[in-house]
């Protein structure tokens, strides 16, 4: 019986990622479709025959290698920034007893509930104040310092021993010497998953670079992809084969990662 309702249970499992997966195999699977078996109907799931003729016109119509750099240098340098400022961040509301420190948790926390739209207007001025606007920079910065990352640190730093802080302490350790070669090794699960977190954030991020870049030559590829839509027509094969280019580092980084990402996640929850 219990074999019975095992099996019942990993069907119905088989069954939910099947559907959910399904959209993105379609895609997948239709950027390699010529235009004549895309527009057929009825639709045509298997491509006959295979084609890479989308992938080739839309990389080179659309000047796509620039805006991959862009997105590249926009997601790796934020990602880096990110974690360092939360790490930093975590590590003292964790593990130093200061006047206001739940206080300030509570104001990161807070922060959670209010939506981005509620404050694009002052981030804007203060770039524009800055001579930040129309610069990758405007979209670098910004976002470096997460309230979800702060808890979510600080949630796992709580879980470090104080002995081993204070042992550090007494062999005559900085606290940026614990903070590089203690803290930063032990949160190696947290890091992971806040890397994937952002990563994810700032690759599929449209509504702010959207605000903050108006040089086509600083696009980056989620505004590219727009391109491809317009008023009247869409140009589905480009569309298409872009949008499986977007999905690679997504998931080269979510595989990369993955072995920390429960760990990770469990064990933030571990401590209050």
């Amino acid at each position: 019986m219990r074999a019975l309702s095992k099996f019942a249970v990993y069907a119905v499992l088989i069954v939910i990622g099947l559907l959910w997966i399904f959209p993105v195999l379609w895609v997948v699977i239709s950027s390699f479709k010529t235009n004549n078996v895309l527009y057929s109907f009825p639709a045509k799931f298997w491509p006959q025959p295979i084609t890479f003729e989308h992938f080739t016109e839309a990389w080179g119509k659309g000047n796509f290698g620039l805006y991959f750099k862009n997105s590249v240098v926009v997601t790796i340098s934020s990602t880096i920034l990110l974690l360092f400022i939360n790490s930093m961040a975590g590590f003292a509301l964790a593990k130093y007893s200061f006047r206001g420190n739940s206080i300030i948790l509570i104001g990161f926390i807070s922060t959670l509930m209010i939506p981005l739209e509620v404050i694009m207007i002052p981030i804007f001025k203060v770039l524009s104040f800055l001579g930040l606007y129309n610069n990758l920079l405007a979209i670098i910065i910004p976002p470096a310092a997460t309230p979800t990352g702060v808890f979510l640190m600080r949630q796992y730093l709580l879980t470090v021993p104080e002995e081993l802080l204070e042992a550090a302490r007494m062999d005559g350790a900085s606290e940026w010497k614990i903070y590089w070669r203690i803290i930063l090794p032990i949160a190696k699960p947290m890091l992971a998953v806040l890397a994937i977190f952002s990563f994810m954030w700032r690759w599929d991020d449209f509504l702010w670079p959207l605000i903050a870049i108006s040089d086509p030559s600083k696009y980056t590829i989620q505004l590219a992809l727009s391109n491809f839509i317009g008023e009247f027509n869409v140009d589905w094969g480009s569309l298409l084969a872009m949008s499986v280019i977007t999905m690679i580092p997504m998931l080269a980084v979510f595989l990369t990662f993955q072995r920390y990402f429960v760990s990770g996640m469990i064990t933030s929850g571990m401590k209050g």
